[in-house]
């Protein structure tokens, strides 16, 4: 397991606060914005950070995500260049948790050993990988802790209470909620019917609790952090990428997340320094 996911979340306990998870393409929108964007993203207040391995068949993915995917792999940005890029970000003063999201084919491309030992030589902190189901997980969970990274299954709402008892014993450091069926970034995180659903999960499982799919506001953010341990965001990070307006995309990337967590709100008056 993670060392510095097992810290991150604590420290949320500690703080009585949920934790707020971005999520990018790596190389989007190019090669050379990764780097400036993962730092942006911890100056901004990211607690973890998911950085996306581009695939050329996305499926869980909506447009926004798809594209841009389909702009990395067409730059060529593979699982190995992400392992750089986080090797250069970590060097650079990254120091928040880190996990690489995406599919299971890049992984098979190198082979499930080499993916977690030269991950972890890299300074990742585990995996979010959305076409690996646990009950055919088996290998690649043993290969993450082994090399103490953290392998982070996925719950959605049609999950059966049976196999979130399966779901569950794969887990270390904390479950991913999917808050609505279908794609990302189709429509708005359900608030009405979310608490229901983490409440589910949790009868399961006393590990942490993040939730992701359809959050966009700073609204989302607190209605999750109400029930859920973290709030995760990738479709609209990457429409703030896409936003035209003034600085570069790290810029915009940092500015949308302040909003979003509330650091970019006016302070009350006699708050102190």
């Amino acid at each position: 397991m993670s060392q510095r996911l097992r810290a991150a979340f604590e420290r949320g306990r500690v703080e009585a606060r949920p934790l707020f998870g971005p999520y990018v393409t790596a190389g989007y929108p190019s090669r050379g914005d990764s780097v400036p964007i993962l730092l942006a993203m911890q100056q901004a207040g990211a607690d973890v950070i998911e950085f996306g391995v581009p695939f050329s068949d996305p499926l869980a993915d909506g447009a926004t995500i798809q594209h841009a995917n389909h702009v990395a792999v067409a730059a060529g940005v593979t699982l190995r260049d992400c392992f750089g890029f986080v090797r250069e970000a970590r060097r650079q003063g990254l120091a928040v948790p880190l996990l690489l999201m995406g599919y299971y084919n890049p992984i098979l491309a190198i082979g499930e050993g080499a993916a977690v030992s030269e991950a972890k030589d890299a300074g990742v902190d585990g995996f979010i990988v959305v076409d690996l189901p646990p009950e055919e997980a088996g290998s690649f969970v043993a290969g993450c802790r082994t090399h103490d990274l953290s392998f982070v299954p996925l719950i959605a709402p049609t999950t059966s209470d049976a196999r979130m008892d399966r779901i569950a014993a794969a887990a270390d450091a904390f479950i991913y909620i999917v808050s609505v069926t279908g794609t990302t970034g189709q429509g708005n995180v359900a608030t009405d019917t979310l608490p229901e659903l983490v409440a589910r999960v949790r009868r399961h499982s006393n590990l942490p609790l993040a939730v992701g799919f359809g959050i966009t506001r700073r609204e989302d953010v607190i209605a999750v952090g109400k029930t859920a341990d973290a709030a995760i965001i990738g479709s609209a990070i990457i429409a703030a990428i896409d936003r035209p307006g003034a600085g570069d995309p790290a810029s915009r990337v940092r500015a949308y997340i302040e909003e979003v967590t509330g650091k970019s709100e006016p302070r009350p008056s006699g708050s102190g320094s």
